[in-house]
């Protein structure tokens, strides 16, 4: 069996469509603009805390490739982490991370019976 390994750079994978034919790097679409996912932590992106993920999403408001970010990341279908400002949870965009603890409880309304007390 043949292995193939691939080096793609993190700035690649934040252009919708780079592997379709020529590769082209963040660099190639955004010029001289400095990002802020450039300069910051990377890991604060993948933050589990919420005033991790909340100081991501503040680095991602103002930036000007939010949006082609955003739309890369769901083309990829990512896992996890800040993503164009928005904040992915097993694949999909959520609003907040869940903190520790009990799951939500999911109540199902039952249609109610009346009973007969006893006198």
């Amino acid at each position: 069996m043949e292995v193939r390994t691939v080096s793609v750079l993190f700035s690649e994978l934040l252009v919708p469509g780079w592997a379709d034919g020529e590769m082209i790097g963040l660099g190639d679409v955004t010029g001289e603009v400095a990002l802020p996912c450039h300069s910051a932590d990377p890991e604060i992106f993948f933050a589990e805390d919420l005033p991790g993920v909340a100081a991501a999403k503040a680095l991602c408001a103002g930036c000007p490739m939010a949006s082609a970010c955003l739309q890369g990341a769901l083309s990829r279908n990512e896992p996890c982490g800040v993503w164009g400002g928005e904040l992915f949870v097993d694949g999909r965009v959520v609003a907040a991370k869940r903190t520790v603890g009990r799951p939500r409880r999911i109540v199902e309304s039952e249609p109610v019976r009346e009973v007969a007390l006893a006198s």
